[in-house]
């Protein structure tokens, strides 16, 4: 009974430090983001939206708020 409980607690002793002895978890590489508004064009572009235009990304981005706004949906 003794042995078995050692055996145990050894065991659990070994799993535990096995979780701490993981790598980080890093990218290999930096990638440096663009700004949203410098998107590629796509078939998932919003119609209306010019790339690489700030002023167009930012106002379709509030028309896009303001239909999903309850309160201006009521009237």
């Amino acid at each position: 009974m003794i042995r078995g409980l050692v055996v145990s607690v050894l065991a659990g002793t070994a799993l535990g430090l096995a979780g701490c002895g993981e790598k980080p978890q890093t990218a290999a590489t930096k990638k440096a983001d663009s700004q949203a508004w410098q998107a590629s064009s796509g078939s998932f572009v919003a119609e209306g939206w010019k790339v690489g235009d700030q002023a167009s990304w930012e106002e379709q981005l509030r028309s896009r708020a303001q239909g999903q706004n309850d309160y201006s949906r009521v009237r």
